[in-house]
């Protein structure tokens, strides 16, 4: 299984509509590419000197196949649609992860 994680740093003065977005466009959009079967949303909980509030969101598939489609086809779409609306107050990092094992 591959994990295709985004670390999202928002600023709180747009944290409600941000929250918003990405549960009810941002997390379902991504669903719908077909690329990926299950995702997840968690807090980070860390007290950030930038301030801001911290976010892992989580996307599984079965393949690394999927998750290059999915960077060819989709990922501009979800990138250009975050940076429109809400550019420079929210920090982003992506990290792709490959489950080992689970106990």
């Amino acid at each position: 299984m591959i994990i295709y994680n985004t670390t999202i740093n928002i600023h709180e003065s747009v944290h409600d509509a941000w929250f918003k977005w990405v549960q009810e466009t941002y997390i379902p959009g991504i669903l719908a590419t077909q690329k990926f079967q299950k995702a997840r949303m968690v807090k980070v909980l860390v007290d950030e000197e930038m301030g801001g509030i911290t976010y892992s969101v989580q996307f599984e598939t079965d393949s690394k196949e999927n998750l290059i489609k999915f960077y060819k086809e989709d990922f501009d779409h979800f990138e250009n649609e975050a940076k429109k609306l809400f550019g420079e107050l929210m920090l982003t990092f992506k990290t792709e992860l490959e489950l080992i094992s689970e106990h």
